[in-house]
């Protein structure tokens, strides 16, 4: 099982729509493709924005975006 969860993810993701406004991320198809992005990102030798001891990359795209580190824009 991951740790934190989708939800848990989709949650913090969505934390900065305002009251209204449509939720940022509606699938777990976008937390997908925003941390696979941000792995191959690392993988290419950009620094990660938290602290990585020997975890792998997608591990810590997880951990980055669930502390709120990178965020997910829409597509508008």
């Amino acid at each position: 099982m991951l740790h934190p969860s989708y939800s848990d993810l989709m949650k913090v993701v969505n934390s900065d729509a305002l009251p209204g406004e449509a939720p940022v991320v509606n699938s777990r198809y976008s937390i997908v493709m925003a941390t696979s992005r941000r792995a191959r990102q690392i993988i290419s030798g950009e620094e990660p924005m938290v602290n990585a001891k020997d975890e792998k990359p997608l591990s810590i795209a997880v951990e980055e975006l669930n502390q709120g580190k990178i965020k997910i824009l829409s597509e508008e």
